[in-house]
């Protein structure tokens, strides 16, 4: 399997992460579990969470995502089989919440606490904090670095002009640099990325690893109308895909599927995969079965016409 280096980190990834966001969420511990033996036996190592997954749902509280990944890697031995990414930045209660150095400091006890581990392989700001100095984030995280509790950091959810500021703080005042970045990228939702930070991350070697690699679950072809919104939890979030583009571009994911004979979500990480400036996509899955379909997109190489059929319809 191919493997790619995030950024001038030196940590190597295969072509695909899993999700965290599930666990705890929508899938029980159980499961969570047989799906993280699953990814690891099938060669991959990439496992993305964060300290607020899933602060959402109903009775929970934050870490529970995260508190399942640590429980896991106890009871299963291999953490040196994987590499974790995890997130700060997101509120996690009262004045608990941003990228300050304060903050930073005590949210990453709480998170090397939950996942069992003496360090994050990939420790990444949730959003950005327009309140922080950039000087302040960057000062803390090389505080972590030094201290050996964290390897690598990232950006998610950065605009293109405040990741290029932050890649310019970093080398005048010889900070810690982001590694790579976490944006919001699928076959629908591409003027985000492509506008400005594609082209910012070609440049300057940014890992790239985009979240919502199936838009919520649109691009496997589950959701063909609001009849099928209730068929996940998921399903809300998918509701404004469901437009004359999202139609269009369902149909050609339909036509290439028939053509390599393959499924419609394979195709959709396919086509990310064949983005000259993605590292790995993130995906989730909520069951053994789902997350082998995922993994086998990995193994589909896309033609050139199809590739271009596909951005076209997407256009």
């Amino acid at each position: 399997m191919t493997t790619h280096t995030l950024g001038p980190s030196g940590i190597r990834v295969a072509p695909l992460a899993l999700g965290g966001n599930v666990f705890g969420w929508t899938i029980d511990e159980a499961t969570s579990f047989k799906v993280l033996d699953a990814f690891v036996a099938g060669g991959f190592n990439l496992i993305d969470t964060a300290d607020v997954y899933s602060r959402w749902a109903p009775g929970n509280r934050g870490g529970e995502s995260e508190a399942i990944i640590g429980r896991w890697l106890k009871k299963s031995g291999n953490r040196a089989k994987v590499a974790i990414a995890t997130k700060v930045g997101m509120e996690m209660g009262p004045n608990e919440k941003g990228l300050s150095a304060a903050y930073i400091r005590r949210a990453v006890e709480r998170s090397l606490n939950r996942l069992q581990v003496d360090a994050i392989d990939l420790y990444q700001s949730h959003q950005d904090d327009a309140t922080t100095p950039l000087e302040e984030t960057l000062g803390a995280f090389g505080e972590l670095i030094a201290a050996g509790k964290v390897r690598a950091i990232g950006a998610s959810n950065y605009s293109a002009a405040r990741l290029a500021e932050a890649l310019r703080v970093s080398k005048e005042k010889n900070l810690p640099r982001y590694a790579s970045l976490q944006p919001g990228y699928n076959l629908y939702d591409r003027s985000g990325y492509e506008a400005e930070l594609e082209p910012l991350c070609h440049a300057e070697g940014v890992a790239v690893i985009p979240y919502y690699s199936l838009a919520a679950g649109f691009l496997t072809g589950k959701y063909r109308s609001e009849a099928d919104l209730g068929k996940s939890a998921r399903g809300a979030k998918v509701k404004n895909y469901l437009n004359d583009r999202g139609f269009k571009i369902l149909a050609a994911l339909d036509q290439v599927a028939e053509r390599h004979k393959t499924t419609p979500g394979k195709v959709a990480i396919a086509w990310l995969l064949a983005q000259p400036t993605i590292t790995a996509p993130i995906a989730s899955a909520t069951s053994v079965e789902q997350l082998h379909d995922l993994l086998a997109a990995t193994k589909l190489t896309l033609d050139p016409n199809s590739v271009n059929e596909l951005t076209a319809a997407s256009a």
